[in-house]
């Protein structure tokens, strides 16, 4: 969980969630949004996918990315617990 949200600490890497959250896409595709090398938008994918947030495949000349909801969804829940009352849990 710690790793999920050092991830979403940035903001570049929740506006790459955000992009991958509409369709699949290569580096190079998300590199076009952004005002950045395309090694610094690795380097920010790099870390989506060490906290398992995103996917990637090869796919002939190309590595496609996914957005990874349930690590997202449980991360998210797994965290909410720490809020509910005592009598809740």
């Amino acid at each position: 969980m710690v790793n999920v949200f050092k991830a979403l600490g940035d903001s570049t890497r929740r506006e790459i969630l955000k992009l991958l959250s509409e369709k699949d896409m290569t580096a190079g595709e998300i590199s076009e949004n952004f005002n950045m090398s395309k090694p610094a938008i690795t380097k920010h994918l790099d870390i989506l996918r060490e906290a398992e947030l995103v996917s990637s495949e090869k796919v002939g000349l190309y590595v496609i990315y996914s957005i990874n909801l349930s690590v997202l969804q449980e991360s998210i829940s797994n965290f909410m617990t720490f809020f509910k009352k005592e009598q809740d849990r």
